[in-house]
């Protein structure tokens, strides 16, 4: 048996570090959950920081390319989320840079409705079985973006808030003085910097500044493959109709080609691209599944995943010009700078929200959004929505600190149907509006009274129970 190489451990030096800024609010990463946070703290009043590792915001949204805004209704079509989520749509909409369904359909049971969304393979985003009548198909209301306009759109969003915005910076460690958190260290091009701060909002995703101050986390993981890594790619200049033309009159050989496709590695399921000025392109959303489970916090595992997605994204797109009708001329469009993941660490708040929350009805005294259930069958016909507590977002040892993304209090077999992008949002602008008002009274945000948070996100338009 060969023995394994001892890990090797050396000193870092001590130094000075800059005090860059100092501000009321400073939030760690700009994905959905920190975006939000950061607007939210700023328009709430409180002088706010958004540190940003990429050069874009959006996160998954942009640069995973997860450019997917579903259950925003429940199986019925009654409408749960709003606030930021339903402004970013609304101003999308203004630039013809995102899809939904028209309103007067959500929830229908039409099949020439319906078909539409399964012929783009879009079904798991927009259509869902309704128990309650027999099991009959029904449309949700879920919506498409351009990432690319989303990045822009961001940035104005987070500039007219008056937030401060730095990209190109990684925020790496938290300052602590005892169990509270004082600011953030952050790397970029210019060292390693320092912003100190009132109340710090963790919308890294995977937990990494409660981790560093020491914040209880649970790092269980369901093995499906929502907890695989993603490599995205779209590929751009394909004749969908000739495409779809042979792919009905010849299903044996069209059957052929995808099983070829797929011994050499590439990837034979897309879905139709359905933005309205982006026709003929093809998204390619890939789990890279072995191993299932993926660590998305170790670096070897993350690049090893990187360049096989690439790898495959090749072998794809080369097949497809060479082989099958309507590509002739296809290219790759792009792909995604950021892995995606909704699978990590999440931290243990003041509520962990459980499995048994689907089934319970409760609505929560400090309630900050009520979100579709529309992925449990029986259950989700039973119990169309959940109310998400407060407390997930507050760590239960650590001061100074608010999670506001992916990472919130939760088991992982409850976190994996509410960790997408619409409820990241939520999470952001009720821990971005409670920040800020922690940080204008000089309290903890724990102490935070529900009653006001809650009357400030019914004013920014959240959806709450009376």
């Amino acid at each position: 048996m060969t023995a394994q190489p001892s890990t090797r451990i050396i000193q870092e030096p001590a130094r000075e570090i800059k005090v860059l800024k100092e501000a009321d609010v400073v939030v760690i990463g700009g994905g959905p959950g920190g975006v939000a946070a950061a607007i939210s703290s700023a328009r709430t009043g409180a002088k706010t920081v958004l540190i940003e590792r990429y050069g874009h915001l959006g996160g998954m949204a942009t640069g995973g390319l997860v450019n997917i805004l579903p259950n925003l209704s429940d199986i019925s079509g009654k409408q749960h989320i709003f606030g930021l989520v339903q402004e970013i749509i609304d101003r999308l909409k203004a630039r013809n840079a995102i899809f939904y369904p028209n309103k007067e359909d959500w929830g229908t049971t039409e099949s020439s409705v319906l078909e539409y969304y399964l012929n783009a393979n879009m079904g798991w985003f927009y259509v869902r079985q309704d128990p309650n009548i027999g099991g009959r198909e029904r449309l949700l209301y879920s919506a498409v973006l351009d990432p690319e306009v989303l990045k822009a759109e961001l940035n104005d969003m987070v500039a007219e808030s008056g937030t401060e915005l730095l990209l190109h910076s990684w925020g790496t460690r938290p300052i602590m003085e005892g169990n509270a958190v004082k600011g953030v260290y952050f790397e970029s091009k210019s060292g390693r910097q320092a912003i100190l701060a009132k109340i710090v909002i963790d919308s890294t995703g995977d937990g990494d500044i409660f981790v560093a101050a020491g914040a209880e986390y649970d790092s269980e993981l369901e093995s499906n493959f929502r907890t695989a890594l993603a490599f995205t790619f779209w590929i751009a200049n394909v004749d969908i109709h000739k495409l779809e033309l042979f792919r009905s009159s010849h299903p044996a050989r069209y059957a052929l080609l995808m099983e070829e496709l797929t011994t050499l590695g590439g990837h034979s399921f897309y879905f139709n691209g359905l933005l309205k000025n982006q026709e003929g392109v093809l998204w390619f959303h890939t789990f890279q599944v072995q191993p299932l489970a993926s660590d998305a916090m170790d670096v070897e595992e993350l690049t090893r995943v990187d360049v096989l997605g690439r790898r495959k994204a090749r072998i794809t797109y080369e097949f497809l010009k060479g082989n099958v009708p309507g590509c002739e001329k296809c290219f790759i469009m792009q792909a995604g700078p950021q892995l995606g993941t909704q699978g990590g660490r999440r931290v243990i708040g003041e509520y962990i929200l459980s499995p048994e929350d689907m089934e319970s009805d409760e609505v929560f005294e400090d309630t900050i959004v009520v979100l579709a259930n529309n992925d449990n069958g029986e259950i989700s016909a039973k119990h169309p929505t959940i109310c998400i507590p407060y407390r997930c977002l507050v760590p239960v040892k650590i001061d100074g600190l608010l999670v506001a993304c992916r990472a919130f209090s939760s088991k992982a077999s409850v976190n994996q149907w509410f960790n997408i992008i619409p409820p990241c949002i939520s999470y952001g602008q009720a821990a971005g509006t409670a920040a800020a008002l922690a940080a204008k009274a000089g309290i903890q945000p724990r102490r935070v009274d529900y009653k006001e948070l809650q009357f400030n996100l019914r004013n920014q338009g959240v959806n709450l129970p009376a």
